[in-house]
């Protein structure tokens, strides 16, 4: 609901939003450059004294004038001729023009009401009740996504629109609130809505009927600083009858122009102050650098909504409809979804569209929008949940086990839990079954017991939801068809063969980028933004099931590079050790932003093996900056598998490697990978200490070894390979 709240006013009213941020974001400068230019009053003087200065330079003066910037304005008559100026309050002369700026009158009216009067004032009015609505429901979901409000500066992952969305309203949200909040007040203020007019003392009924009393003479003027001065009215010269009006940040009030005793006077009203300090706070008039720091927010809003439109649209055609999908409020059976890559999402539709057959009401959300209060008329919970590295939460999962162990009871409605994973990997389903285990420890019935599904298996899937069938007692098939990303053909263009003479054939293949559409360089989708580290997904000719290889090259490098070794009866590896240049694959692009070097002059420590190299000489060859990279690289023999070794010379030639180590597992004298760590332990632990970053890629008992020497080389500084995991320092792509 939230999440609907926040897409549809963000659609419906972009255009108009963004012209109410971005004149927002222009007129905030006008304040500071006023501030700035304007000649300013000394702290002790008096309105008396400043009154005193003008008059004789301009004795037909009739009124003076401060605004909240501290510029003083002078109204007067030379004769029949009006003249005007801004004033140097030292000497009470005028030293520019009083006219005021047609550009910020012009982008003032175009800001308040698009130049339609009050049906524009309505329009902009609108756009200030979306704009508010789109703050504080962007606010939620990013809590939401960071997995509560003390999370809020989370490390983010996941697309790059989504990211930069996300990390500009972190910063802008509070700024984006106050302004349209405050625009509404001034708006209700304008058509009289709100009791804070202005309280005008009466006119005094009687007068001295006498003139010509000095200004410095006068209690009230000789007491007021000028730095609380508003207005100065002067009488009409020769009218006895008339009075001084004076306006200050006090109140307003008469002086007798023969006496110069005070003959009336009203303080502001609550509501008065109240509206002036408002205006402040939207205009930054008075307050010129709060004025800017708004403005600077509002300029994030025309990004956050092509942003925001870009993951609308992702949302669209990345993930399955659901169609009736029935309110949180209203559902039977609720169906959470961990997903990082969408795919979970998929299942999940499937097992909505059975149960909705059933005859239930079935409400589908992100475990991340878990909230038992939402549900209240549940009579049970499914939660279909992927894991994503070695056992974190997906993306739309984030913050699922916190929120249950906030909680003072477990739901009464029974529970299921099906994790999503490949048992080729150590942390098979770990998130689900963390899940499991924790729903159990809180007390909550199951519906079944916790079961998996191995790498997408349909079969598995239909499995369990004949068993979720008998358990509520309905015919329940679940036929799951997987729905493929789209893939691009790849042409091959040169390969590097290696390892034929250890029975370990393995190639360096480098395929052409593929034709792109504009909509993909517009949006950085597929192939047309990825880095070193990303995923290559492979679908070989007759076989559903795609393989993942690590990249080894950016888009910015112009082509697609992939290292691969030949596996015994392996499908994928095998079509791909055929291919000749000319020939194609089927392809497509996963990000896996975790495992990416990022930018910055923190060291890496890369450390690899086999065709794990593939990554780390992504990450060398994109050092253009040449920050400080040393390679840990193990091989079975460095005449047969030495991957890459011309181009490692010619990048350490360049500043892109500053240190390399080999280790070689076959011959007379086996070095496996972690030997080269201990043997460089006193540079790396120096490193580590000066903050640098370890990633890691290869298989999983090379993984397991790098750990465990790195355990050791770690432990007397009372540091672990954990903590650094913890931290973002220790990366690992294992396989």
């Amino acid at each position: 609901m939230i999440r609907a709240f926040h897409r549809w006013p963000g659609l419906l009213a972009l255009a108009l939003v963004t012209l109410l941020a971005a004149s927002g974001a222009v007129l905030s400068v006008f304040p500071m450059a006023e501030r700035i230019t304007a000649p300013q009053a000394e702290r002790v003087m008096s309105i008396a004294d400043l009154a005193t200065r003008i008059q004789s330079v301009y004795p037909g003066v009739e009124q003076v004038k401060r605004s909240p910037s501290g510029r003083i304005t002078a109204y007067w008559f030379d004769g029949d001729a009006p003249g005007s100026a801004v004033i140097d309050p030292a000497t009470g002369t005028g030293v520019a023009s009083a006219d005021p700026n047609q550009v910020e009158r012009w982008l003032t009216n175009l800001h308040r009401s698009l130049f339609l009067d009050d049906a524009g004032r309505v329009v902009m009015a609108a756009g200030a009740v979306a704009m508010l609505i789109l703050a504080l429901s962007g606010a939620m979901l990013v809590a939401r996504r960071a997995g509560g409000w003390s999370h809020w500066f989370a490390p983010l992952r996941g697309p790059l629109s989504g990211r930069i969305h996300v990390s500009l309203a972190r910063g802008a949200v509070f700024g984006l609130a106050l302004s349209s909040a405050t625009a509404l007040w001034m708006t209700a203020s304008t058509f009289g809505f709100l009791p804070d007019k202005a309280i005008v003392p009466e006119p005094p009924s009687t007068v001295s009927n006498a003139t010509g009393a000095p200004l410095a003479s006068m209690p009230l003027l000789a007491t007021t600083p000028v730095s609380s001065l508003r207005e100065l009215s002067f009488p009409y010269p020769g009218d006895a009858t008339d009075v001084f009006t004076l306006k200050t940040d006090g109140g307003t009030g008469y002086l007798d122009q023969g006496t110069g005793a005070t003959l009336g006077w009203s303080d502001l009203s609550g509501w008065e102050r109240v509206s002036e300090t408002i205006y402040m706070l939207h205009t930054g008039q008075g307050a010129s650098l709060l004025g800017l720091l708004l403005g600077l927010t509002s300029l994030a809003v025309p990004v956050m909504g092509v942003t925001g439109a870009l993951i609308w649209l992702a949302g669209r055609t990345g993930h399955p409809r659901i169609r009736n999908n029935v309110t949180p409020g209203r559902a039977e059976t609720v169906i959470l979804v961990g997903s990082e890559g969408g795919s979970t999402w998929g299942f999940a539709a499937t097992l909505h569209s059975a149960l909705t057959r059933a005859g239930q009401r079935v409400h589908i959300a992100p475990m991340s929008a878990f909230d038992p209060a939402r549900f209240s008329g549940a009579r049970r919970y499914v939660v279909l949940a992927a894991t994503y590295g070695d056992g974190d939460a997906p993306a739309s999962a984030k913050g699922f086990l916190d929120r249950l162990a906030r909680l003072p009871a477990a739901p009464d409605a029974p529970l299921a839990v099906l994790g999503f994973g490949d048992r080729s990997f150590p942390g098979f389903c770990a998130y689900a079954e963390a899940v499991a285990v924790a729903a159990e420890d809180k007390g909550w019935p199951l519906l079944l017991p916790f079961d998996t599904v191995d790498r997408q298996s349909p079969q598995e899937f239909a499995r369990w939801g004949q068993a979720l069938g008998e358990a509520l007692v309905i015919d329940l098939e679940l036929n799951h068809q997987p729905v493929h990303p789209k893939t691009e053909a790849l042409t091959l263009v040169s390969r590097r063969d290696y390892g034929q003479e250890v029975q370990a054939p393995t190639a360096i293949l480098r395929f052409a980028l593929p034709r792109l559409s504009i909509w993909h360089r517009l949006t950085g989708r597929g192939f047309a933004r990825f880095q070193a580290g990303d995923l290559l997904g492979i679908v070989p000719e007759g076989s559903p099931v795609p393989r993942l290889y690590s990249l080894a090259s950016g888009s910015r490098d112009g082509f697609v590079e992939i290292v691969v070794r030949k596996h015994v009866g392996g499908l994928c590896s095998g079509a791909l050790m055929a291919l000749e240049p000319g020939e194609t694959v089927a392809a497509f692009i996963r990000r896996n932003p975790t495992f990416h070097s990022g930018r910055g002059r923190v060291p890496l420590i890369l450390i690899g093996a086999g065709t794990g190299i593939g990554p780390l000489a992504g990450f060398i060859r994109a050092n253009a900056s040449r920050r400080p990279i040393h390679l840990f690289f193990g091989m079975r023999h460095p005449g047969s598998d030495f991957f890459y070794r011309e181009e490692l010379d010619a990048w350490a030639a360049e500043g892109r490697l500053s240190g390399l180590s080999t280790a070689v597992s076959r011959g007379a004298r086996p070095r496996y990978v972690q030997d080269a760590l201990s043997a460089n332990h006193l540079d790396l632990v120096r490193a580590i200490r000066e903050g640098a970053r370890v990633m890691v890629c290869g298989g999983r008992q090379m993984a397991a070894g790098v750990t465990e020497a790195m355990t050791q080389m770690l432990e007397p500084l009372g540091m672990s390979p954990a903590m650094l995991k913890a931290e973002g320092r220790y990366v690992e792509d294992v396989y």
